[in-house]
């Protein structure tokens, strides 16, 4: 890779990062302002919502900087133009025909999710969520494929800039927003979660004037390069959006897996807990699943975002460049290095879950206990990223969409049985089900077109289980000394069992894994400055 190139993706990396951690911990004091319950309504209103823009705008801004760089690298820059003004009308047309679906259905979207009376919100409160979410619909789409625009010069600063910013901008007016709402108009909560929805289209507002700034101040550039264009290739508007949607499908079923989960929930869990007599707690507890813990468990799948976005472009080029012994190295590193970061935070969150949960929230046995068992789930959110992120740097994208509907089908069925059976807890089991069936067969196209199988890494995976199980003993023992000297009760001292309980687990795998020589064979160079600075003897230096 060019430095160039290593140095976009960092960019670009980062202010995903930057803009996912913001959006874990802004939940924090958001949900001090409005209570446990308004989750559940926020959700209501949210989950639709990332369907929405989903479709209308995930793999959009990857799609187009994939042509656009296609284009470019030929210098043929005036396809890459015409794409740009042509799609910031149809992006904006798109956007807003998806704010109107969005608006004029809220009710019968409503009425999915309240299955009876005896709920918390009505159909008319739910409705009123999602029609204030609706509006960031307009300008989304267009911010999207602005970003794909500079994405595609290999411009990352501004995507990345951009994300943050918005981000940025939609938790202050979400915080800010909601606490006026309560507590200086002594508003209802149902005000303010539409304010708090609204927010996204003030953040949205934000990002897309940042994206202004950078048009702008780099306008000259892109007219330059216009001058260099050969003008020998002429492909119409049809086909360049056929080539863009080719594009786009994968990255836009990838992209809405986790939301469409989320949709089976909204549109099912209420109606199982009613018919089980659960009816009075069911919002709660789907805030409790679809928010709260959702929030959390997602931050060990931040990991597998950042690899999906790198891995596309190795793989494809080692793969069309007929070397399949480096594919499969890059495969094994890429498989080992997410396995040996993920399995550890999610069993840090597993055993840890009633401190984590009173951290960020509050002190409950119903979020201990759905937080529990939600967490190893993230393992599956992680490996579906990244061989679904495989399969379109093989070429072989479509069977994204097959092991994806697998999985939701399989969802569907098993929801609603297997939450009468568990309550809560079901709606996890039935997800981990889908997911897993994705990911056997996202495995098996993979070994069958690309000749590679886990089998090559197993070893490593199972000395990485090995650590994993003696590091979860160490801090389960840890943990239950501590209980009786730190109460989960107290947000300061849950912090502190967290901090103690983290140092001496990571201690332990950090030594189990460098002592196995496990470290020097995942992060080789990168680890000898590492020991350098501790003082620890490098191999091949006296």
């Amino acid at each position: 890779m060019s430095s160039k190139l290593i140095r976009g993706t960092f960019i670009l990396t980062l202010g995903t990062f930057i803009s996912k951690f913001l959006g874990l911990f802004y939940v924090i004091p958001f949900y001090a302002i409005v209570g446990k319950e308004a989750t559940s309504l926020y959700s209501y209103g949210y989950v639709p919502y990332t369907i929405f823009i989903s479709i209308a705008t995930a793999g959009v801004p990857l799609a187009v900087s994939k042509f656009i760089a296609k284009y470019n690298a030929i210098e043929e820059y005036e396809v890459g133009r015409r794409l740009f003004r042509s799609g910031l009308v149809m992006m904006t047309l798109t956007g807003f025909f998806a704010f109107l679906i969005m608006y004029l259905f809220s009710e019968n979207l409503a009425r999915l999710v309240i299955s009876s009376d005896e709920q918390i919100y009505t159909v008319d409160q739910v409705a009123s969520v999602i029609r204030a979410v609706s509006f960031a619909l307009i300008i989304v789409p267009f911010m999207s494929l602005t970003r794909g625009f500079f994405q595609g010069h290999q411009s990352m600063g501004p995507s990345a800039v951009s994300q943050v910013v918005e981000q940025i901008a939609r938790i202050i007016f979400l915080l800010g927003g909601a606490y006026v709402v309560i507590y200086v108009l002594e508003g209802t909560v149902v005000h303010a979660i539409g304010v708090a929805t609204f927010a996204a289209f003030i953040g949205a507002i934000f990002g897309l004037l940042v994206l202004f700034w950078y048009w702008i101040k780099r306008k000259k550039h892109f007219d330059a390069l216009l001058k260099e264009d050969k003008g020998t290739v002429k492909i119409s508007l049809v086909d360049i959006y056929k080539e863009i949607i080719v594009y786009a499908i994968p990255f836009i079923f990838v992209g809405i897996a986790i939301p469409l989960y989320q949709f089976v929930d909204m549109t099912t869990f209420n109606r199982a807990m009613s018919e089980i007599g659960q009816a009075k707690i069911a919002d709660t507890a789907f805030g409790v699943l679809n928010f709260n813990t959702q929030k959390l468990v997602i931050i060990p799948v931040s990991l597998a975002t950042a690899f999906a976005m790198t891995l596309v472009p190795m793989v494809t080029s080692s793969f069309v460049s007929g070397e399949p012994g480096r594919v499969r190295k890059q495969l094994d590193q890429t498989f080992q290095v997410l396995l040996f970061l993920t399995v550890p935070a999610v069993v840090g969150i597993a055993l840890l879950a009633e401190p984590f949960y009173t951290v960020f929230y509050e002190h409950s046995a119903l979020g201990t206990d759905v937080l529990r068992t939600y967490a190893p789930v993230a393992i599956l959110f992680a490996l579906f990223s990244v061989t679904a992120a495989i399969l379109q740097g093989i070429n072989e994208q479509r069977f994204t969409v097959f092991s994806l509907l697998v999985g939701i089908l399989l969802k569907l069925v098993l929801n609603i049985p297997l939450i009468k059976l568990f309550q809560t807890e079901g709606a996890i089991y039935a997800t981990a089900i889908g997911y897993g069936a994705s990911i056997i067969i996202n495995l098996l196209v993979i070994r069958h077109y690309a000749d590679y199988s886990l089998r090559s890494v197993m070893k490593r995976i199972l000395q990485i289980t090995l650590f994993n199980f003696i590091m979860a003993v160490a801090v389960y023992g840890l943990y239950t000394l501590l209980t009786p000297l730190l109460n989960a009760d107290s947000k300061i001292q849950a912090i502190m069992m967290i901090a103690i309980c983290a140092a001496v687990g990571a201690g332990i795998y950090f030594f189990l894994s460098l002592r196995a020589g496990l470290l020097d064979l995942l992060l080789g160079s990168r680890l000898d400055k590492i020991k350098r600075k501790l003082k620890i003897p490098v191999k091949g230096q006296g």
